[in-house]
């Protein structure tokens, strides 16, 4: 016979897959016959796109370009420095076995190296190499049964349990657009970089909304017509609404961004300036921290049960906090006065992230990128400065999931008087930590008629406890119930008994409900 059971829905977010991957994007590039030919390269830097994201079975498809600026000498009396714009498309199947169409698709892409090889005056070889970091997610809703009605003598183990349970997921496409001003006295030849990251991201939830806030940090390197290299800077506000269902202050919500396109062109010479246009996607995962109570086991001494269980994965603990770092290092022998340098572009990577049950070791690199004239040649040179840092792991435990994002807040520049350059960076790191527990869910609860074979003992037997023994265990092998057990025996605490000690373990059917409340505590206690 089923019995009536009462439920909780929970929507269950696991990640199913998580990989690293690295593509090469490779393309060659005729220089066109408006500019010089190139005697050498002496800049090349990329700007990563996504404008396309596909799962389907075991594999995932990712399609986008790298919008490539490559600044060259060029073998000319009357240039000393010219630029190339190229942009790679690419389009990349990557297996990633489990996947499955519907799946949620959450991906961070970033250039680990740009290279630029020169094959004749009018021809150049670019190959970027890109590292995808790819997490899938698998939404399914889950009953999980937490009593079970009409059933009187029915003895229930719970355990209480919080989860994250998925309240829903949303993204929206935000045009960032600005027009760059550039000195009135400049007259713009051509761009010759361009670099933007994201910095001050921040969200506000609100009933069914979710603000999403970033600054794009623009930087462009320029040339003049009277052949100076100059920069201009800007901040775009980027912001964006995602429309989620229920979502309110209080829950737990992931933010992603990802570049999909950008534009960036010269306006017309009288209005000095460089038009920059980015479309960016800011996507949201939404939770509410839902506390269940789990049935862990049950038994009826009236009767036998039957039920199934499976067992189903699920997140929890999930969680975020900032920390700030102070990178100090000396760059030695770095040949560079301050009145040569044109720019230093930035950029942060992690190489390597190690968890233990206290802490998580964040391994990487700065890389800076020195522009400058040297004797009217414009050279450029790449350094890296190593850090480590240490971020308190507030799980308390190794085995956990951990995503993060690393910006560069800020970062200062001391040239010294022997040459050398003090480097001041402050790192901001968002570290991301969830669980994925494995736990068995009870159901198809059904009433079975008893064997009463079995039941041929005394009313009252002795019991003599054994290691792993607990009174559950105890109460549920003698049909009996932990309460009777504990009032006969008079224990105080149910939790807690000791090996070697003697138990008198009532039969259930022998004490009838009714006198239980006036059953007098027997002797030998």
């Amino acid at each position: 016979m089923e019995i009536e059971l009462s439920k909780e829905n929970i929507c269950i977010n696991k990640l199913v897959a998580e990989k690293k991957e690295i593509i090469y994007v490779e393309e060659d590039m005729i220089v066109p016959d408006t500019k010089p030919d190139i005697l050498n390269t002496i800049n090349v830097k990329g700007n990563l796109c996504v404008s396309k994201k596909e799962v389907m079975q075991d594999k995932i498809k990712i399609e986008g370009n790298v919008n490539t600026y490559v600044m060259y000498l060029p073998d000319s009396n009357e240039d000393n420095l010219r630029a190339l714009n190229c942009t790679m498309d690419f389009s990349q199947y990557i297996a990633v076995p489990g996947a499955k169409e519907g799946m949620n698709l959450v991906t961070k892409c970033e250039i680990k190296d740009m290279e630029c090889k020169v094959i004749n005056g009018r021809k150049i070889n670019l190959k970027a190499t890109i590292e995808i970091c790819i997490y899938l997610y698998s939404n399914e809703d889950i009953e999980i049964v937490n009593s079970v009605q009409d059933i009187q003598d029915i003895q229930i183990l719970n355990q209480d349990f919080q989860v994250n349970s998925l309240i829903g997921n949303g993204k929206t496409t935000v045009y960032a657009k600005e027009n760059v001003n550039i000195d009135v006295q400049d007259e713009l030849a051509e761009i010759l970089n361009v670099n933007f990251n994201l910095i001050n991201q921040d969200l506000k939830l609100s009933y069914n909304k979710v603000l999403t806030k970033a600054e794009a940090n623009i930087k462009i390197i320029y040339l003049t017509e009277d052949n100076r290299v100059k920069t201009a800077n800007a901040l775009i506000p980027v912001v964006g609404f995602i429309d989620i269902q229920n979502i309110t202050d209080e829950n737990i919500c992931e933010i992603n961004y990802e570049t999909k396109n950008m534009l960036v062109k010269p306006n017309p010479a009288e209005d000095h300036s460089i038009y920059v246009e980015l479309e960016i996607e800011p996507s949201c995962m939404a939770y509410e921290k839902k506390n269940i109570s789990l049935i862990k086991d049950l038994y009826t001494p009236s009767a036998n049960l039957e039920y199934t269980e499976k067992n189903i994965m699920i997140s929890n603990d999930r969680s975020e906090y900032s920390n700030e770092f102070v990178i100090n290092e000396i760059v030695n022998n770095l040949d560079i006065e301050e009145n040569m340098l044109i720019d230093i572009q930035t950029d942060v990577s992690i190489s390597n992230i190690s968890i233990t049950d206290t802490k998580i070791t964040y391994t990487g690199n700065i890389g800076l990128n020195f522009i400058y004239n040297s004797g009217n040649v414009i050279n450029s040179r790449n350094i890296k400065v190593p850090f480590e840092v240490l971020v308190e792991n507030r799980q308390n435990s190794s085995n956990i999931n951990v995503d993060y994002d690393i910006i560069i807040k800020e970062i200062k520049y001391d040239f010294k008087s022997d040459g050398n350059m003090q480097i001041d960076a402050i790192l901001e790191i968002v570290t991301k930590i969830s669980n994925n527990v494995n736990i068995n869910i009870i159901d198809n609860i059904q009433i079975k008629d008893r064997n009463e074979e079995n039941d041929d003992y005394d009313s009252l037997i002795l019991y003599i406890v054994k290691p792993g023994d607990t009174l559950w265990r105890i109460a549920k092998n003698f049909n009996s119930t932990i309460d009777d057990i504990a009032r006969m025996n008079g224990i105080e605490d149910t939790n807690k008994i000791d090996v070697g000690q003697k138990i008198y373990i009532p039969k259930f059917n022998y004490i009838k409900k009714e006198n239980i409340q006036n059953a007098t505590e027997p002797a030998f206690v």
